[in-house]
């Protein structure tokens, strides 16, 4: 079986079309009728994602977190005790492709780092994008890590610790604590996910915070007061 995990903070907006293109993937023909898992982790959601949520077919675990590692860490236990192999994870403003988990698994490896695209740049200036762009070139051995493209199996997951309780960059985290226990990471070009390029965040230090970040380096590259990429442009932690 494979568990999808999604964190989700008053997300109704999105987590109808998130749960829509998981479900399309899920039904790949390449995942051989292999059974598909949605799990749902709500933290302090005051909204009707829950009921979306429910509504589309999937799990949901309930926290007063406030905290994406801890939401992540219940999606996956829950995901696990349901006899899950491989967990996928993903973010509610995110849609994935319909070789999103397949693709994952294409690749052999205990964990899958995946890259992210951005639905529409209209709300930030000129030059974003490309800059963007050249952070995140679609090739192998990326230097990314996001939690709305990742993937691993769980005896590595249960091996490594599992997702620590940090507010961001807990998909960093994890990573890095698998690379110690000598996992075979997998930096792939694809499968690429769609994610929003909303500016309020819902994890501070995320990636909403990061592409705020970078326009402010463009607008200062512009003005001659800095280079055009933040600190941390060439490793960016995707979080909810």
């Amino acid at each position: 079986m494979i568990g999808v995990v999604v964190p989700a903070h008053d997300e109704q907006a999105c987590i109808g079309a998130c749960l829509e293109s998981i479900l399309r993937a899920a039904r790949c023909p390449a995942l051989a009728g292999e059974q598909v898992e949605v799990i749902v982790a709500l933290d302090r959601c005051s909204d009707r994602t829950g009921e979306i949520a429910a509504t589309a077919g999937a799990q949901l675990v309930s926290l007063h977190a406030g905290n994406v590692g801890m939401a992540r860490a219940a999606g996956v236990a829950r995901a696990i005790a349901g006899g899950a192999r491989w967990i996928a994870c993903t973010d509610a403003d995110t849609t994935v492709p319909a070789d999103w988990l397949s693709g994952q698994l294409a690749h052999g490896g205990d964990a899958f780092c995946g890259l992210v695209d951005v639905d529409d740049w209209r709300d930030y200036m000129p030059g974003v994008r490309e800059r963007f762009g050249e952070a995140h070139p679609r090739c192998w051995e990326h230097p990314h890590v996001h939690g709305a493209n990742l993937g691993f199996t769980a005896a590595l997951y249960r091996t490594c610790g599992g997702f620590a309780p940090l507010p961001a960059h807990e998909d960093v985290a994890l990573v890095a604590a698998m690379a110690g226990c000598g996992a075979r990471i997998v930096r792939a070009p694809t499968p690429v996910v769609t994610t929003s390029a909303r500016r309020t965040a819902r994890a501070r230090g995320g990636f909403a915070d990061y592409l705020v970040a970078l326009e402010s380096a463009v607008r200062d590259a512009v003005q001659g007061l800095g280079p055009a990429m933040p600190e941390g442009g060439q490793a960016v932690s995707r979080a909810a």
